[in-house]
């Protein structure tokens, strides 16, 4: 019988580029939350490893080695067929092919495999927190983790359908000496107290990502100008944005609101937590 899984998407609620190591890794300070949206997938032992992908986003996912799934099925040694339903846009900044690795990678621990930070990291810096799935200050290249208490948090994601390469967004980053986030982070009742202190946090990425790519400069403009929203943000190294509303009813408007006008963005209410 196969194994279900859900991978939920990652979303950076700020995203702080503190600093550049030697070897070329990134050091970040970001909070990073999960969406009640995801992906799923489901594991039926065997022989052999193989997998298959199917959703709405399974064109152009690769169903063998260079998946980040079969990847993290390999290190772990676990064998049998994967089945990939893929919800969330890959390349879009919500940690799609880290949130479905870390996944995989519960699964096995779930069977009583042991998996160790270790490895989970040398899949990908997102990988280690897609592990842990919920409210956390992530710190250095992706393995400092701190579990992080929020309000659920009312949402609007929005992807305009383009894929900005990571690498190519870090290059076009001015600074990577950036401050880091306050080191006592405030207990936040309200989705409005929480996004009132977000506006003073930033996405270092935002600003190359926005220049690389117009059209997510244009989902910012219009998630900011929809009723209700509290903050408009990119998540990660983009092209997903996404806004905070106070109510799930207002993030459900928006959704219709841009849906409507932009028939052709991926556009999802979620709460995050």
């Amino acid at each position: 019988m196969a194994i279900k899984a859900f991978a939920p998407a990652k979303i950076n609620l700020t995203l702080h580029v503190t600093g550049q190591r030697s070897d070329g890794y990134h050091l970040l300070d970001s909070l990073v939350v999960f969406a009640d949206i995801g992906d799923t997938l489901a594991f039926t032992p065997g022989s052999e490893l193989s997998m298959t992908v199917t959703g709405e986003h399974a064109a152009g996912v690769p169903t063998d080695n260079r998946n980040l799934v079969w990847k993290a099925a390999e290190s772990a040694g676990w064998a049998g067929h994967i089945d990939l339903n893929k919800v969330l846009p890959h390349g879009g900044g919500i940690g799609g092919g880290s949130s479905d690795a870390a996944a995989t990678l519960r699964m096995v621990a779930d069977q009583g495999v042991a998996v160790s930070p270790d490895a989970a990291l040398s899949l990908g810096a997102d990988v280690p927190v897609c592990m842990l799935a919920s409210g956390t200050r992530m710190r250095g290249i992706g393995e400092r983790l701190d579990p992080i208490t929020l309000p659920p948090l009312p949402a609007l994601l929005v992807n305009p359908g383009v894929e900005v390469p990571t690498g190519t967004v870090f290059s076009a980053l001015v600074s990577r000496d950036n401050p880091p986030m306050p080191d006592a982070m405030p207990a936040f009742n309200t989705p409005e107290d929480c996004a009132m202190w977000l506006q003073d946090q930033r996405n270092d990425l935002e600003p190359p990502t926005t220049g690389l790519a117009p059209d997510v400069a244009s989902v910012l403009e219009e998630l900011a100008d929809t009723k209700q929203a509290l903050l408009a943000r990119m998540s990660g190294s983009g092209s997903t944005c996404f806004a905070l509303y106070p109510t799930m009813n207002d993030a459900h408007f928006a959704a219709y609101e841009i849906g409507a006008a932009h028939p052709n963005w991926w556009c999802r209410a979620t709460q995050l937590n």
